[in-house]
Formats: structure tokens, C-alpha cells, sequence
């Protein structure tokens, strides 16, 4: 115990000699003058990158638009994508909740919230808003972002198909939205006649 006492004092003493030095190293410093006149004062501290700091990002094309010549020979279906990929503009569209499933007003609200809160953490900027029970509506700022999009919400459970512009596209398997409206409301009806 008595030497920790003996080890606390050295260690203080230690800290005063040592801000002692500080502050008599700080005092006896020479000080430099600023003129106010700067007239002949060379800045070439600013380069390109300072000079465009803070302005909004250019996007970045990772790869070049196909030569018209190959879109001619592309189908339809491959064409669309193409064009998907190098859009940069905004973007809107919507996307269909999975069909048969009930879900109040907070429920829809719930999950665009959450998928928005999702996609900006991935850095993707599209903003979710409810339509109606069944149905979300986005909007992006940053187009070339519309494929990782794309794939997000494709991957999510309550999603049935995603629209942007023209383009419908749902899982591999999916039956189009009508077809599976339809058979859900067939197996209601055969539902409904086992029970009478």
C-alpha cells in the first residue's frame, strides 16, 4: 500500500515537471507575425480536387452504350435492359406486394419506410411512399442505381413485381400478377364451396 502512495507522488511529480517544460517551452517560443497585407502571397494549395469539393458527383458510366448496329440485332427484352443500365436521370415506378396477403395502412407504410431506410444505407436514394394496400411507388434520383434496386426489392418477401416505365419484371417462376390474383381467388372460391 505504501508504495503505491510512493508511485502515485512520482507520477504527479513526473506530470509537473513535465507541463512545467510545456509552458516554459511555449513562453520562451518566438512568435511569428502575420502581415495584413497579403498582396504578395503565392496560393497554390488549390488544386482541381479543392475547387470541385462539395459539388454533386458526376455519374460514373461503367461501360460505353453498345453500337447501334448490336441494339438492331437485340430482342426486345435485352434491348430494355440495356437501355436500363445506362439511365441516369430520376427514375419512378412501383412495385406490387405479394397478392393474399391483409395489411393495414401502418403495415404498407411499415415496409416503405423500411425499404427506403435499407437502400439509403447501400447508398441508393430512392424514396418508397404508399399507394394503396397492395401497392409502393419510388422515386430515384440516380437512375444507374435502378438495377441494384431492382434486385433489392425482388429479394424481399412482400414483393411480388417491380414496374419501372414499360418493363414488369418478378422472380423466375412468378406467374404475371392477374394469373396469380386469379388462382388465389379460385382457391378462395374452392374454400368457400368445401365449407357449405
Amino acid at each position: 500500500m505504501a508504495w503505491q502512495r510512493k508511485l502515485a507522488g512520482l507520477v504527479a511529480a513526473a506530470a509537473v515537471l513535465l507541463l512545467c517544460a510545456g509552458v516554459e517551452t511555449a513562453l520562451g517560443a518566438k512568435r511569428t507575425a502575420i502581415p495584413d497585407d497579403l498582396r504578395d502571397v503565392v496560393d497554390d494549395e488549390e488544386d482541381e480536387e479543392w475547387r470541385h469539393w462539395g459539388a454533386a458527383a458526376r455519374p460514373a458510366r461503367d461501360l460505353p452504350p453498345p453500337p447501334p448496329e448490336e441494339l438492331l440485332r437485340m430482342d426486345p427484352a435485352a434491348v430494355q435492359a440495356e437501355l436500363l443500365r445506362h439511365h441516369t436521370g430520376p427514375s419512378l415506378g412501383f412495385v406490387k406486394l405479394r397478392p393474399g396477403v391483409r395489411r393495414s395502412r401502418e403495415d404498407v407504410m411499415g415496409i416503405a419506410t423500411r425499404w427506403s431506410n435499407v437502400l439509403r444505407t447501400g447508398s441508393v436514394a430512392a424514396k418508397f411512399a404508399a399507394v394503396d394496400f397492395g401497392t409502393l411507388m419510388f422515386t430515384m434520383e440516380r437512375g444507374q442505381d435502378t438495377l441494384e434496386l431492382k434486385e433489392f426489392v425482388l429479394g424481399q418477401s412482400e414483393a411480388y413485381e417491380i414496374k419501372i416505365g414499360d418493363q414488369i419484371s418478378r422472380r423466375p417462376g412468378d406467374p404475371p400478377l392477374d394469373k396469380a390474383i386469379e388462382m388465389l381467388r379460385k382457391e378462395k372460391a374452392d374454400k368457400s364451396k368445401d365449407e357449405f
